[in-house]
């Protein structure tokens, strides 16, 4: 019987011959927390009287949520952080460095791996062929001391889009659209594995962005297939020689198959305050927005960057809406430096956050006033997000983001001004 690629990969790291149901103890290839986790994550390896991890080299720390951080108590969650590197070697990203699934993207992940972090969207890593999930605290602190825990594994949704996405519609639209039909616990404990024809035709930023808002219809990952796009890529990243095909067998039994034509797909926003209450945008067109914020591990890299940028040359912001611009990685930071896309934001009227998580978790930067609206890019936009239960989130594109922030209320990208 054929396998799906989550089959394939943790039957591969479990040594069993593993199908959906099945529970397995797989080993794993990183674990990883972050500023808001990994406190927890330490304090529990010290409870168990460990403080040896099973490869300081894919072990990983990253100081991205509250970085710089902004407070008493943050800036001492960061110092535990940083004394347990310093006592094990283990990996440690600091502020400014980026958000942990865009660094383990660009440095780290490759094909038919199993990745686990301390963090909801560390399934962005899928879209590379890898089984990435996020865990609790506790959990990944077994991982980081074990090197390996135990999966069921998880029945898979196969996910079939053909057709070509219009102008003015990205991979968010999509993605948008598809939690709308399937709903926030629609596919909970499911794989969902992207293919078809959109997918091939996909590069990886884009296919990023479907692996990192998996978990938001309450799946364990988000799966791509690896093929040629992704051997570009390592290759790009200086690392195409870890490249490996990995995808499902002709034969494998999948519990749900979705058919979506691309070419349907119109710009969609996630009105506030749940991800899957999605409309489209004209239904929502011309609700004033108090701030755009443009970033995070959804659509803070360089190719989204350059679609905000293509939409504000030449053009001011809204006087009545702030623009606020993360950039996902202290590389994509530096690109869009030489490629004059900072230049142009700034110019445009956009404040440049430092490399991170910025306002999307309501920490520091960029927090809502009461009844204020923010337009982001983010994943996520639960009441009190952003920090002010009493202010609304409106997720969308960058497109979508861009030219609103110029017309000062929500706008179809696919009116150029």
């Amino acid at each position: 019987m054929g396998k799906t690629i989550a089959e394939k990969i943790l039957s591969e790291h479990s040594n069993k011959d593993a199908y959906a149901n099945d529970i397995v103890v797989a080993n794993i290839d990183i674990a990883f927390v972050q500023d808001g986790t990994g406190p927890l994550t330490i304090q529990e390896l010290q409870k168990l009287g460990k403080e040896e991890v099973f490869n300081s080299n894919r072990t990983m720390l990253f100081i991205d949520h509250a970085a710089p951080s902004p407070r008493e108590e943050l800036s001492n969650a960061h110092s535990i952080l940083r004394n347990f590197a310093k006592k094990t070697g283990v990996r440690l990203y600091e502020i400014g460095a980026g958000i942990s699934h865009q660094i383990l993207i660009e440095d780290h992940v490759n094909p038919g791996e199993v990745i686990v972090g301390a963090d909801s969207h560390t399934c962005t890593s899928g879209a590379m062929g890898a089984f990435a999930t996020g865990m609790g605290s506790t959990d990944i602190a077994i991982a980081m001391a074990l090197g390996k825990t135990w999966f069921r594994v998880p029945e898979t949704f196969r996910i079939n889009i053909d057709g070509k996405l219009s102008r003015g519609v990205y991979s968010k639209d999509l993605m948008l659209h598809f939690i709308g039909i399937i709903k926030a616990d629609g596919a909970t404990y499911k794989s969902l594995e992207f293919a078809g024809e959109t997918i091939e035709n996909m590069i990886m930023s884009e296919r990023l962005t479907l692996a990192n808002m998996a978990v938001e219809t309450g799946a364990k990952t988000g799966l791509i297939a690896s093929d040629k796009k992704t051997k570009q890529f390592l290759e790009q990243q200086g690392r195409g020689n870890r490249f490996k095909t990995i995808r499902s067998d002709e034969d494998a039994i999948y519990e749900r198959n979705i058919d979506i034509d691309a070419s349907n797909i119109v710009p969609m926003v996630s009105a506030p305050y749940a991800v899957d209450n999605v409309k489209t945008v004209e239904k929502v067109t011309g609700i004033k927005v108090d701030q755009v914020f443009i970033g995070t591990c959804t659509n803070g890299r360089l190719e989204d960057l350059r679609v905000v940028a293509e939409y504000l040359k030449g053009k001011k912001k809204h006087v009545d809406t702030r623009l606020i611009v993360a950039p996902a990685s202290r590389t994509v930071y530096f690109q869009a430096i030489k490629e004059g896309i900072i230049q142009i934001l700034v110019e445009a009227g956009a404040l440049i956050f430092p490399p991170g998580c910025g306002a999307c978790v309501g920490i520091h930067g960029g927090i809502l006033g009461n009844n204020e609206v923010c337009l982001s890019t983010q994943n996520r936009n639960f009441k009190g997000r952003m920090g002010n239960p009493r202010g609304e989130i409106y997720l969308c594109s960058p497109a979508t983001a861009a030219i609103s922030a110029i017309k000062g209320e929500i706008t179809d990208p696919r009116e150029r001004i």
